[in-house]
Parts: structure tokens; sequence; C-alpha cells
């Protein structure tokens, strides 16, 4: 069991060496943190968390610094998360408003989030099996030409144009919007496909292949929301920290574009106390980027929870703050997508 006060000079260690970047000594550490103890107890108490692997010293006579196991711990018993700023908060709402759709706002929210924590912000297109049809629309252009709009609860629109090789008929046209409608409506995607199976068939076979045609373009954006997608921003923001990764920025960026590694470990993360999921390390399970970690947490449509977002950086990041920051962009990000 380690003694309180030690676990005190733990948290000391780390909010210093993520502050100052530089290993944390007894002296320097009392000037900044009075304990009401003398330098040589906190000496003491350092060798002990040296000891339990929780602080290391990168030199022989140099300060200490956090390890691994030292961030695991601290954050662990990170106590009340500092709330962002009005300011903080006012900047993500404001980055928000105005956004077109769910391109724009997932756009929007990934640029705002690695603005708020100088990190790389990464924010998950909601899911196939968690989304579903708001409404179809199809609008005549003109005598050959309509547009297909496929609407999800989750904010997303989509559209696309047909062409036929002869004058449309709008009367079937509305029938078609509204078998549609009538079929689909609040209906999971991946349910559209086999509800539309036998869709033409209902219609005079004069009408068939107009009305198949609309049916596998209609599909074809359904399919289109099966692509799992990841957006990415700040990539910068890791670059100019590229001493806090020990020459494994290049691996890192190699991460990041493999984004088949990054979807598996969000599909893996879990909430904690504060309402997010952290990594750290090694715990990534990704070999080469042991200086980094990876902070998430879901967002919601209409109550359920459709896809995660969050920060990767290094071990040495602000938790409190982008733990924060991470909570906040998801709770504005679900509540546009409630006003979308």
């Amino acid at each position: 069991m380690i003694p309180e006060r030690s676990l005190d000079v733990l948290r000391a260690i780390v909010q210093d060496f993520i502050s100052s970047n530089q290993p944390v000594g007894s002296k320097a550490l009392l000037d900044r943190h009075p304990m009401g103890v003398s330098a040589a107890t906190i000496r003491n108490d350092m060798a002990l968390l040296e000891d339990e692997e929780l602080i290391t010293a990168p030199h022989a006579s140099s300060g200490r610094i956090p390890t691994e196991k030292g961030y695991r711990l601290f954050v662990d018993r990170l106590g009340d998360v500092k709330p962002l700023s009005s300011a903080e908060r006012s900047a993500i709402e404001s980055f928000l408003v105005g956004a077109s759709d769910l391109d724009d706002v997932v756009e929007r929210a990934a640029r705002s989030l690695s603005q708020l924590t100088n990190t790389l912000a990464l924010v998950q297109y909601p899911s196939l099996g968690k989304s579903a049809v708001r409404h179809i629309e199809l609008i005549p252009i003109n005598d050959s030409r309509i547009l297909l709009m496929l609407i999800t609860d989750s904010g997303r629109v989509q559209q696309v144009m047909i062409e036929w090789n002869s004058e449309i008929d709008l009367e079937l046209v509305q029938e078609i919007r509204g078998r549609l409608n009538g079929m689909l409506a609040a209906s999971q995607l991946s349910e559209v496909r086999e509800a539309l199976d036998e869709l033409a068939e209902q219609f005079a076979p004069n009408r068939r292949d107009f009305v198949q045609r609309v049916v596998s373009t209609l599909l074809a954006l359904v399919d289109a929301n099966k692509q799992e997608k990841l957006v990415v921003s700040g990539a910068s923001n890791l670059v100019r920290q590229d001493g806090d990764f020990s020459g494994e920025l290049s691996k890192v960026l190699e991460a990041i574009e493999e984004q088949v590694v990054l979807m598996r470990l969000l599909d893996e993360l879990h909430a904690d106390a504060h309402g997010v999921g952290l990594r750290i390390g090694s715990e990534l399970g990704i070999q080469g980027i042991q200086n980094t970690s990876l902070v998430f947490t879901g967002y919601q449509s209409r109550g359920t929870e459709v896809a995660k977002l969050g920060v990767l950086g290094p071990t040495r990041m602000d938790y409190s703050n982008n733990i924060a920051s991470v909570r906040a962009v998801a709770r504005y990000l679900s509540k546009a997508l409630e006003d979308n």
C-alpha cells in the first residue's frame, strides 16, 4: 500500500512534468507544492515511488519523470476533472453552429477538439447498425432527371441524381416516394435492402424498370453508410510535439493512417468513472507507440450512442483538460445531431 503523501508526491511530479517537460527534483517540487515536510522526506517518498516503478530517472543525476504505470495511477486517482472555461464552451458551440449536414458537423467537431487539446482529434462517423431512415425524398429536376435524397436520423444527408432515358412519370415518382417512406421510415439502414427486395414487383410491368432504378440507387446510398469512416484533425499538433514521442512519431502517424487499427481500438474502449475510455502507452496494443495516450468517449443521436470521438497525443498530455474537452465536444456534437 502506497502512503497517501507519496501519492500526493506522484500527483505533483506528473503535473509538473506535464507542464514543464523537465525532470522534477525534490527541491523544485517543494518550491511549487508546499507539503509541510522536508526535502529529505520528499526524497524518501520519491525513492518509494521509484521502487514501485511509478517514476524513473532519465539520467543518474536528474530529477524524476512519470512512467506509464505512474500515469495510469495518476489518471485512475484523478479527482474532479477541470471544467472548461465559459470561453472554451462558447468556442465549441459557435464552431458547430451553422453546420449544414452530418459531414460538416463531424469535420467541425474534429477541428474544434484538436484546437482545444493541442493533440490529434478523431471523430468516428455514426455506424450503419445504429442509424435509421428519417426520410427519403424524390425531387423532379426536369423531364428526365430526379434528385434522390436519403436523410438518416443521425443527420446525414446523401443525394444523387437519377437520369432516365425518357420522360419521367411524375405520378409514379410521387407514388414511389410515398411507398418508400411508408415502408422505411424509422427502419435501420441494415434492414433496408431486405425491405426493398420485391418492391419493383408491386408495380405494373411497364413501370418496373424505373422503380428498380430508384431502388438500386437508394441501395447504393445505403451501402455508402457501411463504410467505416474516421475524421482526423490536428496532425500538425503531433509534429510540433515530436520530442515527446521519443523517436516514435513516424510509427504514430502510420497508426493514424491505418484507420482499421484505430477503429478496432474505439470498439474496445469502455467509459470509466470520468465518462471516457483511456489507454496509455502499451495499453494501446500497438507496437512502437509506447509514448502515446488515447482518450475517447461516445456521442449520441436521440439518446442512443452512435459513434465515438477522442484525442490521441503523447503520454505527457494534460489529462484533466483533455478528458473535459472530449466530454464537452461529445455533448455538443450530440446536441447538434438532435437539432439537425
